[in-house]
């Protein structure tokens, strides 16, 4: 068994669970902690799981880079470096997974901690969570994929108000500007995080993967270049073996039983 220092992982019906492991510091992110990170993806995917669910311990989901632990040895002086070589790298494997990833929020979601909870295909929030990106607030800007993220999903105008006056945005308001999937009571949160991973597990895996490619190239591609790309990727889907069992199971009037084939 792989023992991680600043996460913690399960398995358990083809659900690979990955929970932020440092509650003491909100679940604040280090250079570890984010290589633990690509390492517990790349382990589910290795392992077979059909979706990914990425939670965090304590009262916090993850506020954001530990400056106090970063500040010990000094911040870099190149802080895109820093960048490239940590957070980038993770940004494009959570996009490019070939399995769909839920994430739990309750309490904080702050800085790179935000980003990592909208990095998710299904944003479940507790009432007690909020979104915040107060990089302004010590003159640097939204990383780790945030501007891109919270644009898409909120538009320029929320994007700016969200960046520029650095405030939170608490659960329901992120609900009803179309960056979360669900609010929920946090005592619930991650039963019901927990449920809709399993749900997605349960689902056609390969297809999934196809899907989740597709939407994230269709927000920064011509339309005749994603015609071109959902050919490519409907004559693979047909090949598998969930398609056959869900033309089968549609004539026979029963529920899929898909097996991520």
């Amino acid at each position: 068994m792989t023992e991680y220092g600043t996460i913690r992982y399960a398995h358990d019906e083809a659900v690979a669970t990955i929970t932020l492991a440092r509650a003491e510091r909100l679940n604040a992110i280090v250079p570890e902690m984010l290589a633990e990170l690509s390492a517990a993806l790349a382990r589910a995917v290795d392992e077979g799981a059909r979706a990914v669910l990425i939670a965090g311990e304590g009262r916090a989901f993850c506020s954001g880079a530990d400056l106090v632990a970063r500040s010990d040895g000094g911040l870099p002086a190149d802080l895109g470096q820093m960048l490239e070589t940590h957070y980038n790298p993770l940004a494009v494997q959570l996009a490019e997974l070939p399995i769909p990833v839920v994430t739990a929020v309750q309490g904080a979601a702050a800085g790179a901690g935000c980003s990592l909870a909208l990095h998710g295909d299904f944003v479940v929030a507790g009432r007690s969570a909020y979104f915040l990106l107060a990089f302004v607030n010590i003159g640097l800007v939204p990383d780790f994929g945030a501007t891109w993220l919270v644009a898409k999903a909120a538009g320029r105008a929320k994007a700016l108000e969200m960046m520029l006056l650095g405030e939170r945005v608490p659960a329901e308001l992120a609900l009803d500007w179309g960056m979360i999937h669900r609010v929920v009571e946090d005592e619930a949160l991650l039963v019901e995080a927990r449920a809709l991973a399993v749900r997605l597990a349960a689902g056609p895996t390969r297809a999934m993967g196809m899907i989740r490619r597709a939407v994230a190239g269709a927000l920064t591609t011509p339309l005749v270049d994603v015609l071109a790309r959902e050919a490519v990727d409907q004559r693979a889907a047909g090949r598998t073996t969930d398609f056959a069992e869900g033309v089968m199971a549609f004539v026979g009037k029963r529920k899929a039983e898909f097996s991520g084939r």
